[in-house]
């Protein structure tokens, strides 16, 4: 129990009323929600679906929200820019991934699945002129992020300032008592404890989860900055980003990414202290990321596997056939289609990046190839497919 509210955990706000609730029996309404603006769910965010789960197997109700409408303006925590507005196809596409990849943490059958578009939608302007009422302006440009882009002259569109009014409007709508999110999420999450206490609610306690540092060693981990590591990853690839890591996030990865005990890992912080190679330990943690995902005899396929590729400077002996349906068809739609890559946005991306390769051909945006049976195609450092043509 100790470690549920010291792992990973930076601050809860409301700890007090939280400890009264457990102690009483009562059973809480714990609120989690992922905005769809990716298909992926990342390990960043298992950091606090696993503090959930254990809160589940006590006998409280999860709560998982689909921001299937608040995704269409993007939440602005942290960004420096207005964020670009998705479709309603893209925020559909998006969320239906989602439920298969939450249940490798959570028990599906278990959870309350919700969008905020049951109750955000329905709003009139009316309704939206009595919320917006109970929030000063001085209290949302008081926010870092808000405020910096203010003084830095960047554009602050207004609907944006509706975003953590929208937010805290979902725990209104939810009953929430506890809502768990990373510190950069701790605005909204405190807008929503300060409006259930003006709409005359129980007010939210809030479970601040550290952040997770991406795979880049600067920045959090975020799907919209691809510094992140899918829980849906090959395998293969999993491994290699974990691999990818600078050595200083070898530490609060294993502490943050795995389920490995404290003491284990204090161990092992000492080890590297005094001199231990951190590539030794940073193949342990790659291994143990992957076979949390996809089971323990993958977790070592794909380690040899990536040894082979790597250090051994081959291809891997195994690649995945793929039925291309036409041999004059565009790369930009092979790359979609077969799942390299998740849009033609990102795949004329991949292509104008140098990062797409057609038998060890660097492809170009011009090029027109006619594909046959047996070419293989490689997008980044670790991806391979082998196509098959009619």
């Amino acid at each position: 129990m100790d470690e549920l509210f010291t792992r990973g955990v930076e601050q809860i706000i409301g700890r007090e009323e939280l400890d009264k609730a457990l102690k009483s029996g009562r059973k809480l309404r714990l609120k989690f929600g992922v905005d769809p603006t990716r298909p992926d769910i990342h390990i960043g965010h298992v950091v606090l679906l696993r503090q959930l789960r254990q809160f589940q197997d006590m006998g409280h109700t999860v709560i998982f929200l689909i921001g299937d409408y608040t995704s269409k303006i993007g939440d602005p925590s942290g960004k420096s820019k207005t964020r670009p507005v998705l479709t309603d196809d893209e925020i559909m596409a998006n969320s239906q991934t989602y439920l298969d990849q939450v249940g490798k943490i959570l028990d599906i059958k278990k959870i309350e699945i919700r969008r905020n578009s049951e109750w955000l939608s329905k709003l009139t302007f009316a309704d939206l002129l009595v919320l917006a009422a109970k929030f000063s302006v001085a209290q949302l440009i008081e926010r870092d992020d808000f405020n910096n882009r203010l003084k830095s002259g960047q554009e602050l569109a207004l609907h944006e300032l509706l975003y953590p009014l929208m937010q805290a409007y979902d725990s209104v709508a939810l009953e929430a008592d506890v809502e768990f999110g990373g510190n950069d999420q701790l605005f909204n999450m405190l807008a929503g404890r300060s409006l259930q206490k003006k709409m005359d609610q129980r007010p939210q306690a809030v479970f601040v989860s550290e952040l997770l540092v991406g795979t880049d060693g600067v920045k959090k981990m975020s799907k919209s900055l691809d510094n992140y590591i899918a829980i849906n990853d090959e395998p293969v690839d999993m491994y290699g980003k974990a691999m990818s890591l600078p050595d200083s996030l070898i530490a609060p990865y294993y502490k943050l990414c795995t389920e490995i005990p404290m003491n284990i890992i204090d161990e092992l912080v000492k080890t590297l202290a005094e001199g231990a190679n951190p590539r030794d330990s940073k193949a342990s943690l790659a291994r143990e990321i992957v076979r949390l995902y996809h089971g323990e005899a993958t977790a070592l396929k794909a380690e040899d596997t990536w040894n082979k590729q790597f250090r051994e400077g081959g291809r891997p002996k195994e690649i995945k056939i793929y039925q291309a349906r036409d041999a004059h068809m565009t790369l930009v739609d092979l790359l979609v289609e077969s799942g390299m890559a998740t849009s033609k946005n990102e795949a004329r991306r991949l292509i104008d990046q140098g990062g797409v390769k057609l038998d060890d051909t660097v492809q170009t945006p011009e090029a027109e190839p006619v594909f046959t049976s047996g070419d293989i195609l490689q997008v980044g450092k670790r991806r391979y497919l082998k196509l098959k043509v009619k």
